[in-house]
């Protein structure tokens, strides 16, 4: 069970790198230090500071997923040498979290809005094929499963770091990047028409 568990836990783990950087970090610098006030004083420009955000969010949540693939390899749960290519999928889903993090930010109003985020990587972390493989689920309910990103990040980190190679892992890998870049497209255009009033 551990080396069944332990490729979804990092996917969560890259999740979580990816998506608390790009929001709580992000609405602070926007909201209440008005940093990108003084950011914007220079020649860069709003898309500029959402791909620079996106940038350390996508390397906090690598360093997450390095942390955890050397946790999992000393407990003896990577059972593949493939296991090494994890890591840029972790930083793929990092990748997709940080940009959908990052519309997100662009949304909120207050800090009771992170309350929303919350009830958003919850359920995820629960019903994305984490814990129990997708055959569990009722029939009635594996779409609603396979239509969550972290169940696309899961099935692929789970696959490589087994050893388990199928053509789905490529639907999983243009899923996650199509999210990642529709999130960041949306927080650009937020970014330009707010930070440039």
């Amino acid at each position: 069970y551990g080396v069944f568990v332990a490729p979804a836990l990092l996917a969560v783990s890259a999740m979580n790198g990816g998506a608390d950087q790009a929001t709580f970090n992000v609405f602070a610098k926007l909201k209440w230090g008005r940093v990108y006030d003084a950011i914007l004083a220079t020649p860069l420009t709003p898309r500029d500071v959402a791909v620079g955000e996106l940038t350390w969010a996508l390397v906090r949540g690598s360093v997450y997923a390095v942390g955890f693939l050397v946790v999992a390899w000393v407990a003896g749960l990577v059972t593949s040498g493939w296991a090494v290519l994890a890591l840029p999928a972790a930083m793929l889903i990092g990748f997709t979290f940080a940009g959908l993090g990052l519309a997100a930010t662009s949304l909120m109003r207050s800090w009771q809005d992170f309350d929303l985020v919350q009830l958003v990587l919850l359920p995820l972390l629960l019903f994305s094929a984490t814990f129990y493989p997708l055959e569990v689920y009722p029939a009635s309910v594996r779409w609603l499963v396979q239509l969550s990103p972290l169940y696309h990040g899961v099935e692929l980190v789970r696959g490589l770091m087994l050893g388990v190679f199928a053509w789905t892992m490529l639907v999983h890998v243009v899923v996650l990047l199509a999210l990642g870049m529709a999130g960041l497209r949306f927080a650009i255009a937020r970014f330009d028409a707010t930070l440039r009033t």
